[in-house]
């Protein structure tokens, strides 16, 4: 089996393949999502993940929005930069540049888990400028105490081992290995969702990348700089997220008082893939909050 992911064999049935379209940007080649009309919102997907995680989703939100939905560096169908460490700043610098690229700047952007730390990113920095920020189940607190002192080496250490994303691949041949993964994030998801993750985590360069993002992942300049982040920061917080547990949202509204939480009570970290029409709600309620309302409407 090939390292990285086809678009042949893994995408010959992509959800929302009709919107997809391969752009060159940064230096590498991006698979990117763009569908719908009116205000572009900007979708982010989180470590592991690939545009497939919005497959309810995007579909709702091009009702009112155009979505632009890129796989992230490494992951899904983007080619991995050459040489890169996966971390946060070049994430955030190489999907400013996509942006630039397609034209199509953002009104708003909805990041989950790690992705709504690289839109506060590229916010912060000047690279984009949407009216607000949302995260679902956004994970922006860096690990603390002894978690801290030992996730990062750890994951260095994996990352830097060429043959652990084989091993892990390999390992997830084997779908019940990749169901007991989501079940741990404290989310139901049906067949054709956990057929996808499979797909992608039976693929070692799509591991790799999700390694080399734990690897290099460092949130406390994030964390220190959100303080001066512009527009509104609104989380959409599943109340049974195993991944990033909804304690971390009060502690950063202790951090940020203007921070806005929505409780998602009884949905786990794949809050969006669980629920998409109460997500889309939520966002177009957002948009319309902040002027975007004749633009929004169906």
């Amino acid at each position: 089996m090939s390292g990285r992911p086809d678009w042949l064999v893994d995408g010959r049935d992509w959800p929302n393949r009709a919107a997809s379209r391969f752009v060159k940007a940064a230096g590498f080649r991006w698979h990117v999502q763009v569908a719908g009309q009116g205000p572009v919102l900007l979708l982010a997907h989180g470590t592991g993940a690939a545009t497939h995680s919005w497959r309810g989703l995007l579909p709702l939100l091009a009702r009112r929005f155009t979505v632009v939905a890129p796989d992230l560096p490494g992951h899904g169908f983007t080619e991995m930069p050459a040489g890169a460490r996966l971390s946060l700043p070049l994430m955030a610098r190489a999907l400013t540049e996509l942006t630039a690229a397609l034209g199509l700047p953002a009104a708003l952007v909805a990041g989950h888990s790690a992705g709504a730390a690289i839109l506060a990113r590229m916010t912060l920095d000047g690279g984009i400028a949407p009216r607000a920020v949302i995260g679902l189940n956004a994970a922006l607190l860096p690990f603390e105490g002894f978690a801290g002192q030992v996730f990062s080496p750890v994951a260095r250490l994996l990352a830097g081992l060429p043959v652990v994303p084989w091993i892990f691949a390999r390992r997830a041949a084997e779908r019940r290995v990749v169901e007991r993964l989501l079940q741990d994030t404290g989310s139901t998801l049906d067949p054709q969702g956990v057929e996808f993750y499979a797909r992608l985590i039976r693929r070692p360069h799509h591991v790799a990348a999700a390694l080399g993002m734990m690897a290099h992942w460092d949130l406390h300049p994030l964390l220190r700089d959100l303080r001066r982040l512009k527009p509104p920061l609104v989380l959409l917080v599943g109340g049974a997220d195993r991944t990033v547990p909804p304690a971390d949202a009060r502690r950063l509204r202790a951090i940020l008082p203007n921070l806005r939480l929505v409780p998602l009570p009884g949905l786990g970290h794949l809050a969006h893939e669980e629920q998409p029409e109460r997500v889309a709600t939520l966002i177009a309620g957002i948009a319309e909050e902040l002027g975007l309302a004749s633009l929004v409407r169906a």
